[in-house]
């Protein structure tokens, strides 16, 4: 779950340390070094960025978000979805694929993303985390497990995938299966059968470590480019430059547009990602935290000569599987992702991508949560639906349009909700106790003859204030024997917006015409006080406000006995 925090913290991410962790956490950074240094070089090819600038989004950026993030399980660097984005708006600039251009605009991209997600924390918009419901993610994550697993098909098969999206990535995969290179397939096999064979040993059994290292040196000593397997090839080593990337300011307003759509991207998605893995292990992250880590990551990128960083559920999934549970396994890739640039880009070129597309491939088979799909489905069918739209979203359409839409299928989900309040009636039990207890509105129930005490379920808004209305003035018609007081109960009631004090006010002018009295229970002192600005109290007096069941019934009681009400009411202040 997401915290409120108006102070920057450091370490949230490492500290405390667990000493008996800690190597478990290094481990899972060695891992993910060993999947994320290739796989973000895969994503050069979709930003069309030279090959070195995928090393440089794990090696400051994952430093600096360790340090100024809250979340413990989220790993950043490039993405697919912002790397194709920026792609796409680059076309359209004056620069060419891969020059130095096209380069250094990537970078002003990436640091205008920057200060637009700092921007964002200073208005903290770190809250939409809290509109994407359990159900949205998973179909989120599950639509994204599904198509990230089928895009690696083709290059596990090495076969042309031509393809663009999963639905005409399978259908060009079909259409070239006969040209399967058989070596390319056994060398997938292979990497299957360690990863998933490791798995079935031990969870934090390190296959895929152990799968990369080895084909690499079966890319060496085997000479696999000779047989026709394709190989990673050669990477630029060194540290990567820093300084502010040099674009003519006129170029600078064609890339505004690039930078916010990346920047609900990145927000979006590492709120979807973050908030998924904070429920897995029942622990807690800031929204508004982390926007500052993410904002200062991606203007580093930006200074250090390479493309926008996000939250990536892939390599989360990486450093989960492998154990890791703080931020150190990520400091701990970083650290190695420097070794490799200084001394060690040489023998990644033996790498066969089909080895890198084996191990993505599982990853994203295990984002893919058929159990919870299901026993949404069996729970709460509608919104299995909503999971599934989510999901089919992000498989038809994109990431990021399935992002969009699951913040807004949780906002429907919501409202949907609190649309519908199930409201209830309040009166003593049938035991002879004394006590109360709740009655569905069809009963008609009262809690003394004259006196009924409707129960509002959920704050009071725009969208529930005629449902508000209806059933008072049914509740009304029906009542039997006619009602002399109308009790509003407030007790789940935390907010009353305009339009629902305007109904209140139109209810009383009602129940006055009829010569009932409206009362309230249970109202707090924020309630109380939207009703006091919104003149609610001034037409139904200040003592109409009981701050207990028992005072409203006394004091009803007393009005019978030819007492004063009024004196008898207990203010809630």
């Amino acid at each position: 779950m997401t915290q409120t925090k108006s102070h920057l913290t450091l370490l949230e991410g490492i500290l405390p340390i667990d000493r008996r962790s800690v190597p478990i956490d290094v481990l899972a950074g060695i891992t993910l070094a060993a999947l994320a240094i290739p796989e973000v070089m895969g994503y050069t090819s979709i930003a069309r960025m030279p090959v070195v600038t995928g090393l440089y989004t794990i090696l400051i950026p994952l430093i600096i978000f360790a340090i100024l993030g809250s979340s413990r399980h989220l790993v950043i660097g490039a993405d697919s979805a912002t790397a194709a984005i920026l792609a796409a708006g680059l076309v359209g600039t004056s620069a060419v694929a891969g020059s130095d251009e096209w380069v250094a605009m990537g970078a002003i991209v990436a640091i205008m993303a920057g200060v637009w997600l700092i921007v964002a924390r200073f208005a903290r918009l770190g809250f939409v985390a809290d509109f994407l419901s359990s159900t949205v993610l998973i179909g989120f994550l599950t639509g994204v497990g599904i198509q990230v697993s089928i895009g690696q098909l083709s290059t596990m098969l090495g076969i042309d995938g031509s393809g663009v999206g999963p639905i005409r990535d399978i259908v060009s995969d079909l259409g070239a299966i006969s040209s399967t290179d058989t070596t390319t397939l056994l060398i997938s096999a292979a990497v299957l059968a360690v990863v998933i064979g490791g798995k079935s040993i031990s969870k934090r059994f390190p296959g895929a470590l152990i799968a990369v290292l080895g084909s690499i040196a079966a890319g060496y000593y085997l000479d696999l480019e000779s047989r026709g397997v394709a190989l990673l090839g050669a990477v630029q080593g060194g540290l990567p430059p820093l300084g502010i990337p040099n674009v003519g300011l006129g170029d600078i307003p064609s890339l505004i547009p690039i930078s916010l759509s990346v920047f609900v991207v990145i927000l979006a998605q590492s709120a979807a990602t973050s908030r998924a893995y904070a429920k897995k292990h029942r622990e807690t992250f800031s929204m508004n935290t982390d926007l500052v880590g993410l904002g200062v990551a991606n203007l580093t990128a930006g200074l250090s000569g390479t493309f926008m960083v996000s939250g990536s559920p892939t390599k989360t999934q990486m450093v989960d599987d492998a154990g890791g549970r703080t931020q150190l396994a990520m400091v701990t890739t970083s650290l190695i992702v420097l070794v490799v640039l200084l001394f060690l880009t040489g023998p990644l070129q033996y790498m066969p991508v089909a080895a890198l597309a084996s191990v993505v491939f599982v990853i994203g088979v295990e984002l893919i949560d058929a159990r919870a799909m299901r026993e949404i489905y069996v729970e709460r069918p509608v919104e299995f639906w909503v999971a599934l739209a989510t999901a089919l979203t992000v498989i038809v359409v994109g990431v990021e349009q399935g992002i969009i839409l699951a913040i807004i299928l949780s906002i429907l989900a919501h409202t949907r909700h609190s649309y519908r309040p199930r409201n209830n009636l309040v009166a003593k039990n049938e035991s002879g106790s004394g006590s109360t207890e709740a009655f569905p509105l069809s009963t008609g129930k009262q809690a003394a003859p004259g006196l009924e005490i409707y129960r509002f379920t959920h704050d009071m808004y725009y969208a529930n204030a005629e449902t508000l209305s209806r059933e008072v003035l049914e509740l009304i018609e029906r009542s039997d024997p006619p009602l002399e007081w109308f009790c509003i109960d407030l007790t789940s009631v935390t907010d009353v917006d305009y339009t629902a004090a305007a109904t209140l006010t139109q209810l009383h002018e009602e129940l006055e015409s009829r010569k009932i009295r409206l009362v309230f229970t249970h109202a707090d002192d924020h309630v109380r006080h939207n009703l006091d600005v919104s003149h609610v109290t001034d037409l139904v007096g200040p003592d109409a406000y009981f701050a207990s069941t028992e005072a409203l019934l006394e004091a009803f009681r007393r009005e019978h006995e030819g007492g004063h009400s009024p004196a008898a009411g207990t203010p809630t202040r």
